[in-house]
């Protein structure tokens, strides 16, 4: 039986033309090539939420499959990438990390997926390093098709053309082309990979004295001269970076625009950022057309997250001497659901059947291990408010935290200093839409519950800072809020759309009021824009205004407490504890032993009067159940917007 791979390799020239109405677009000594891209897949195979334990029509890369078979359907000439982020993102991720392991010889469940869809190439995304070199090289060795990296190395050399690599920096792959008039010719395509170098941070413990990292830019730079002396006709970049800036600087995180200038570069695949290009969430940036799918001019995609789009470049390809040249593209997104009138999700294919059958055992594993139970609650654990009132799903997070890091501190220098402790509520809508929040009921808890809790398999940390620091830390936290009109004006839009939710963290242990009529002091990425300005009030510990110069240890995990999100007191050099367990383990054991949780919020935070004034805020639908009995505010529910939030009037 043919496979995919193989299909069109032995498909005839006449017939191909005939089966592929695509093909039949170009002239002759023109070929049309369709370039398919998946990203931050997040080990989303199945059609399935393994957190609601239940189906769903708006994930999976068995949905993207069947657009990728649809792609090669219409024409003869293709090829799909995936842009990275595969490995760590939902608990099957988790049931191979964490149960299963990475023997020698084992295949990866989405490596397997991957395979049965016949992918010609990937990269390595951030998430690829959270479980370790050794994990990730193990899952690596069964992909059937090469994955690419350049700029992360285990030695570098004087030059990014001299380092050592991870894994090969690129690959060139040579492929066949049938032209507009049925005739075959070769063509090598060359494709590069890239993740950003934030990576020494995020992943600090698994990375640190094992890899380095380059700038993206300067490493294309370096190399894509190189892949195009060794015979690339085209050069297609695996960017697992975000559309950001358009001026370019040192170690950018999101760094698609200065790369797609880089000569030699001809498509830009791009992700990490979650979200859709071409589309509206990148208009007005420079040299980039959102609406085209061009950033400087040349052919890009950004195909959202878990399966949700598949990215599609089309070129017309032209023979040039020896070689091939570019003549035009168009760039889109295809779903695999639609979202209708009634907010309900339509599915637009069906799942891959080859895919579901080699994911199948891990798939079974993986609803039996989110459905273990491990303790009880005696009340609801829910995020819908977790942005506008003190929450028990994060105050659950805190205390477990709090009391692993007391255990651990007994006995050293540090036993004695005051213990607070930091979360975020990871799922509170936005981009995830309006049922992407927590909500586990009274009862058993399941592991499943805990990793609905805590999405990411972070590990613990202790950060030991000042007062001021302190303060700092929640002055940062509260530019989730768009600042409030003082004088009285009615329905202002609370939240900062382009602030996210995991930068959210509320200190337990200390309590404060957050004044929204003071503009934020820093901004989405944590630079002071506002010196002056003083969101954080009454900021008390143990009923004492809290001294600026007294010190603290802060729980926390590894990605805040080495930088991630730019917060004072969290930047590597403050760290006095760095644990082995991740915070979803400890959440686990604290659970066990506590044996059942009540998880009350304690009301720490609230936010500061201002008479008359009143804000907007939008939750999911699911929150009504718990809008009387939020703790310290009064809400009014409003109209439920395009979206499917539920909107909500706040009175300060």
């Amino acid at each position: 039986m043919l496979t995919r791979r193989t299909l069109l390799a032995t498909t005839g020239a006449a017939s191909l033309l005939a089966v592929h109405p695509f093909a039949a677009r170009a002239q002759a000594n023109q070929a049309h090539l369709r370039i398919a891209e998946t990203t931050d897949l997040h080990v989303h195979v199945w059609p399935y939420d393994y957190y609601g334990d239940r189906e769903v029509d708006t994930v999976g890369l068995a949905r993207t499959a069947s657009l990728i078979e649809q792609v090669r359907a219409e024409a003869g000439n293709s090829l799909v990438l995936d842009n990275g982020d595969f490995l760590q993102g939902n608990p099957m991720g988790d049931w191979v990390a964490y149960e299963r392991g990475m023997r020698e010889g084992d295949l990866h469940p989405v490596i397997q997926a991957m395979n049965a869809v016949g992918f010609d190439g990937a990269t390595i995304g951030n998430h690829e390093f959270n479980y370790g070199l050794d994990f990730l090289m193990k899952a690596l060795a069964g992909a059937g098709f090469p994955v690419v990296l350049a700029n992360v190395a285990t030695e570098q050399g004087a030059t990014p053309a001299e380092d050592a690599t991870l894994v090969p920096p690129y690959a060139i792959l040579d492929r066949t082309l049938t032209d507009g008039a049925g005739e075959e010719h070769p063509i090598r395509i060359g494709i590069i990979g890239f993740t950003p170098p934030q990576i020494m941070t995020w992943d600090r413990r698994h990375l640190e004295g094992n890899v380095q990292v380059r700038d993206i830019v300067a490493t294309a730079e370096a190399l894509v001269p190189q892949m195009k002396e060794e015979g690339a006709d085209i050069v297609i970049a695996l960017s697992h970076s975000g559309i950001g800036p358009a001026e370019r600087e040192d170690m950018m995180e999101n760094a698609s625009v200065p790369l797609a200038a880089v000569a030699g570069i001809d498509a830009v695949l791009t992700g990490h950022h979650h979200r859709e290009f071409p589309g509206d969430a990148y208009a007005d940036i420079p040299n980039v057309d959102a609406g085209a799918g061009l950033i400087h001019g040349k052919p890009a995609v950004m195909p959202g997250f878990w399966g949700s789009h598949m990215g599609l470049i089309d070129l017309l390809l032209e023979r040039d001497g020896g070689g091939w040249r570019i003549v035009s593209s168009t760039q889109e997104l295809r779903p695999i659901a639609r979202r209708e009138e009634d907010r309900s999700w339509t599915a637009l294919v069906e799942s891959d059947a080859e895919v579901l059958a080699a994911t199948e055992e891990a798939h079974e594993a993986t609803l039996a291990y989110v459905r273990r139970p491990v303790g009880e609650t005696d009340a609801p654990l829910h995020s819908y408010f977790a942005l506008v009132a003190d929450d028990p799903s994060v105050q659950i997070v805190s205390q477990a935290q709090k009391w692993y890091v007391e255990q651990l501190l007994a006995g050293t220098e540090h036993e004695g200093l005051p213990i607070l402790s930091a979360a975020a509520p990871f799922k509170a809508g936005g981009r995830g839409g309006a049922e992407y929040y927590t909500d586990v009921a009274a009862g058993d808890v399941s592991i499943g519950d805990v990793a609905d809790l805590y999405l990411y398999p972070n590990t613990v940390r202790a950060v030991r800072v000042t007062g001021a620091q302190v303060k700092d830390w929640l002055e940062r936290s509260a530019g989730m809020f768009n600042q409030i009109e003082a004088a009285g004006a009615a329905d202002q839009v609370l939240l900062n759309p382009d602030f996210p939710s995991y930068n959210f963290d509320v200190i337990d242990g200390v309590t404060y009021r957050i004044d929204l009529a003071q503009p934020a002091r820093f901004d989405r990425e944590g630079a002071v824009v506002n010196p002056d300005a003083s969101r954080i009030v009454d900021l008390m510990y143990e009923g004492a205004p809290l001294d600026p110069e007294a010190e603290f240890v802060i729980a926390t995990n590894n990605y805040r407490a080495s930088g991630g999100g730019s917060f004072p007191g969290a930047d590597g050099s403050t760290i006095i504890l760095e644990a082995p367990d991740t915070n979803r383990d400890v959440i686990v054991r604290y659970i066990v032993e506590q044996g059942t949780i009540s998880p009350s919020a304690d009301g720490n935070w609230t936010f500061a009067p201002m008479d008359g004034a009143s804000v907007l805020f939008d939750t999911g639908p699911g929150g009504a159940a718990y809008a009387d009995g939020v703790p310290g505010v009064t809400l009014e529910p409003m109209e439920v917007t395009e979206d499917g939030f539920q909107r909500y009037r706040l009175a300060l």
